[in-house]
């Protein structure tokens, strides 16, 4: 099931914040990145949970791999130096990717979800908004890489875990919006709380190993599912109107209550 529209039929602001968030995500791959094949600014700035957890870089070798089924060997960069201060790779790495999947995929999602959410909040509170949910969705992938014992010398990278934070909101927000999905060759619509319900359980899962865990596939799902919780926790926060209507909601409760 994958998002490829919705509804803005609502909107009455120009997603700037969105497109600009879009266009760095898009310019760091192409330039700094250099499509994906400059390793060395890749590695440098990429978030290392090691470095993040002790607050010192790291700088390793790099290591000859051996293909295990056609035999071909390549290098595999070692640990950049890292100008900026390891804890600002927790911000850094939110602009990079792996891949050109990697990031057209992302930004499809940021695409489809962000002006919805920026439209809702504003430009400077959705800006915000963006920027601490990624942050705490890279916190999410580096204490769980400790916690579960994992190798937390592989780098991580990606804009998924703000977006997941988006989204998080979105489904909030929007649960009975229509959400264009393609699914097995057709194209149909979904209530929001569907695709994304659907979207964040499938996470979990993968998450807790069961569709071939985390390690396997190389992705952070626990940046997914951090990025998404933070999301819906601090949609509350900043989204005065949902907050108001909440209230109102529980004073009618509490005053059918009392009759």
């Amino acid at each position: 099931m994958i998002p490829i529209g919705d509804d803005n039929s609502q909107h009455t602001l120009v997603p700037y914040v969105n497109y600009v968030l879009m266009a760095l995500n898009i310019l760091v791959f192409l330039v700094f990145q250099g499509f994906g094949q400059n390793y060395e600014f890749t590695y440098a700035y990429s978030c290392v949970p090691a470095e993040i957890i002790t607050g010192r870089d790291i700088v390793s070798a790099a290591e000859t791999i051996v293909d295990p089924n056609t035999g071909q060997t390549f290098q595999l960069p070692g640990l950049q130096t890292t100008p900026v201060h390891v804890w600002l790779t927790l911000i850094t790495s939110i602009f990079m990717h792996g891949g050109w999947a990697h990031l057209g995929g992302n930004m499809l999602y940021l695409f489809i979800f962000g002006d919805n959410i920026e439209n809702r909040l504003g430009h400077t509170k959705y800006f915000i908004f963006y920027m601490l949910v990624g942050l705490l969705a890279s916190l999410s992938h580096v204490f769980s890489t400790f916690l579960m014992a994992q190798n937390t010398l592989i780098p991580s990278l990606g804009a998924s875990g703000a977006i997941s934070g988006v989204m998080g909101a979105y489904v909030l927000l929007f649960p009975n919006n229509m959400i264009r999905v393609f699914v097995f060759r057709f194209v149909t619509e979904v209530k929001a709380l569907i695709a994304l319900g659907f979207w964040i359980v499938l996470q979990i899962v993968s998450g807790l190993g069961l569709l071939g865990g985390s390690e396997s596939g190389g992705v952070a799902y626990a940046a997914h599912i951090g990025g998404f919780i933070a999301g819906l926790l601090l949609i509350k926060i900043f989204d005065t109107d949902y907050t108001n209507s909440s209230r109102i909601r529980q004073k009618n409760f509490r005053f059918y209550r009392r009759t």
